[in-house]
Formats: C-alpha cells, sequence, structure tokens
C-alpha cells in the first residue's frame, strides 16, 4: 500500500504546520517522521489518518484520494501514544474491539475473532494476559495491546503516534526492537512520529526530517546522519561542533586547520559553518601544527565512549570530543589539560547564517574511514 502526499499544507490560525509537504511512502516502507515539537510530523499523520483534513494539497492512498473516504473507510490502524485502550475490557476484548464494531455485514464470526485475536495475542507475546484489564499491564504491555487492537482490522496502512514516547529507556529500547521484528514479519507500510533521534535511527526504513512544516531531508537512516543536508539537519540528528571556516583554492580553513576539499567547485573564496561530530575529532597532548589549541573543561565516562567537553583558543568557543575508553586512557586526560584539536572530517555550508546552501566536504588525508569511537559512540548514544 503505497501513500503520496502532494503539496499539502495546513494551518491552524495564523499558525503554519504544514508548509507545502510532499512524499511519498513506498509499499511496505517503515517510516518515521522526525522533528522537533511543532515542526509538523504529528499533524500530517493526522491528515493521512483522516483525524484532521489539509487546507490544501491531496493524500493519494494507492492512488485513491483518501480525502473522498472518512477515516472508518480508509482502513487505517492508529496507535496513541497513551495506549488509548479501555480500561473496563480485558486485553482480548481490547483487541477484538475493532472487529466487534462492525457493520454486521462485514463482522466475522464470534469463532473468527477468537482464532483472530489469539492469533494477534501470540504476535505480541501476551497469549497469557489475555483475562487482565490494562491496569495489571506494565507500559510496554499496554502499548503492544494498542498495537495488536490496531492491527486486529487487517488496515492497509499502520500508524504510529510517539508509539514509545510514555515508556522510560529501557522499555523503549526493547520494543523498538520488537516493532522493527514485527514490520519485518509482516510487511505492513508504517508511519510513525516521534522526536527521539535514536529511534527514527533504529527502526526506520527511511526518516523524514522536519523543521518549521517543511521536509528538510529525506533518506535512508545512514544517509541523514552522514550527509545531513541542511545545518538543521545536522544539529538536530546527533551532536555537532560548529565551526567558522573559509573556502578558497581548493581549501577550507576551520578553526585553525586547513583541510583540502573532497571535490572544488572551482569557486575561489566562500565564508560558510563547517559541521564536525564529536568523534570526528583527533586529540593529541603535543603541540601541533595546523591544529586549534583547547582546554579540557569536563570529562565524563559513559559506558565504552569518554564525552570530553573544551573550550578552544583563542575564541573559547566550547566543543565536544568523543574518544573509546582505551584513547582516553591512553591520552590520560584529565579536567585542566591542554590539547590540540584537528578535524578528519567536516561538512560545510557556504553563504551566511540565514543562506547557508553551497555543500563541500573536507576530509583529512590518510584519516580512518571509520574511527572506534564512531562505533561505539553510535551504539549508545541518545543522538540528542
Amino acid at each position: 500500500m503505497s501513500i503520496a502526499i502532494q503539496n499539502v499544507c495546513k494551518r491552524f490560525g495564523s499558525f503554519l504546520a504544514l508548509d507545502d509537504v510532499s512524499l511519498v511512502i513506498e509499499p511496505g516502507e517503515l517510516v518515521a517522521l522526525l522533528g522537533p515539537s511543532g515542526s509538523g510530523k504529528t499533524t500530517l499523520l493526522r491528515i493521512i489518518a483522516g483525524l484532521d483534513f489539509a487546507d490544501r494539497g491531496h493524500v493519494m492512498v494507492d492512488d485513491e484520494n483518501a480525502a473522498t473516504r472518512d477515516m472508518r473507510e480508509r482502513s487505517i490502524g492508529f496507535v496513541f501514544q497513551h495506549y488509548a485502550l479501555f480500561r473496563h475490557m480485558t486485553v482480548f476484548e481490547n483487541v477484538a474491539f475493532g472487529l466487534r464494531v462492525k457493520s454486521r455485514r462485514e463482522r466475522p464470526s464470534g469463532k473468527a475473532i477468537e482464532k483472530k485475536v489469539q492469533e494477534l495475542l501470540a504476535l505480541i507475546q501476551l497469549e497469557q494476559f489475555a483475562k487482565r484489564y490494562p491496569h495489571q499491564l506494565s507500559g510496554g504491555q499496554r502499548q503492544r495491546v494498542a498495537l495488536a487492537r490496531a492491527l486486529a482490522i487487517e488496515p492497509r496502512v499502520l500508524l504510529l503516534d510517539e508509539p514509545f514516547g510514555a515508556l522510560d529507556a529501557k522499555v523503549r529500547k526493547d520494543l523498538r526492537r520488537w516493532l522493527r521484528n514485527l514490520h519485518d514479519e509482516i510487511h505492513l507500510t508504517s508511519v510513525f512520529v516521534t522526536h527521539d533521534q535514536e529511534e527514527a535511527l533504529e527502526v526506520a526504513d527511511r526518516v523524514v526530517v522536519f523543521n518549521q512544516g517543511k521536509i528538510q531531508q529525506v533518506g535512508t537512516p545512514k544517509d541523514v546522519y552522514d550527509r545531513p543536508a541542511t545545518p538543521f539537519v545536522y544539529g538536530f540528528l546527533g551532536h555537532a561542533n560548529r565551526f567558522d571556516s573559509e573556502i578558497s583554492d581548493g581549501y577550507a580553513n576551520i578553526g585553525t586547520t586547513r583541510l583540502a576539499l573532497a571535490k572544488a567547485d572551482g569557486r575561489p573564496q566562500a565564508n560558510g559553518v563547517a559541521y564536525v561530530r564529536p568523534h570526528d575529532i583527533e586529540v593529541s597532548m603535543g603541540a601541533k601544527p595546523n591544529a586549534t589549541k583547547a582546554t579540557v573543561e569536563h570529562v565524563a565516562t559513559l559506558g565504552a565512549v569518554v564525552r570530553i567537553e573544551l573550550i578552544s583558543e583563542p575564541r573559547g568557543s566550547p566543543l565536544d570530543v568523543h574518544l573509546t575508553r582505551e584513547e582516553f586512557e591512553h591520552l590520560r586526560i584529565e579536567k585542566g589539560s591542554v590539547v590540540w584539536l584537528t578535524p578528519k572530517r567536516a561538512r560545510i555550508f557556504a553563504g551566511s547564517d540565514k543562506h547557508l546552501t553551497a555543500l563541500y566536504d573536507v576530509e583529512r588525508a590518510n584519516s580512518r574511514s571509520g574511527s572506534e569511537a564512531e562505533a561505539a559512540f553510535d551504539g549508545m548514544s541518545d543522538h540528542g
């Protein structure tokens, strides 16, 4: 089941929630709508579901205009952040609800409903809880029941609004893995809203990054994290250090470091902003040419990763660096240490702060293709 969103706009009074948004979701995809609060992602989800209507534009479901059908006819399963389970109904009856309220012509027999519900309870691994009530379940179990209820009507599309937002970190992580495995099994076209970068990067086939009612970038988790299309995406997806930069004669000056451009476009000179991931900075204890001097302000050890906060000289800008435990222990860094920093790779957006357009990639010669710090950090970061 494909979904094509075509030039959708939506206002709430003077607030422009969606500004000419277009997006195609392919059959069987699991797509994350990611962005900060108020960016438009939930509004778009509600328009797809039929809970809200666009002021302009269309939502096409398998080449059919969804606006021509009311919500019940769209065959869409919707999972809310706070479950919305019926407290007076057992788990079994909550899951069966959507089947029991179908019209008499479409309603399955009692035996068929029972069989379907049992299959779904097995799918969500809660067969033994069929007779319990929602208040007797954990948050993660209630969310799985809400998902089973949405799947019971055999929807063509599954929509999830912040499905794990009300859960603690450990349960969220377990359910993310469970949802990914479930999707790989049933291959149902699914769209979920989240503001959690790690959640989107871990679960989705593609990520759609929203900001101020517009789509900033669409791509695989690897694409949007490794090759952000805009400064906003760079700053929103993971940690990033920001440097003023100057491009000249095929080189980029980032702080006091000079790096060759990966591809020169013939532009003689341009000013811009460079973004460098914390794990893409090499740290040295001794003075080095072509490096930025900095003083360590704070050190935090988080499992296999050590996060270091620094102040650069002479400008006094705050910087973040991530090292592996092995790198950190080898360097013997502590608060107050003076170190020298060299970016290994960066992405540069040329222009002023309000008009950053042209994009350049720079990489230091002989830099490692992927550091141990990057791998370790990706495995445990909250990407916040």
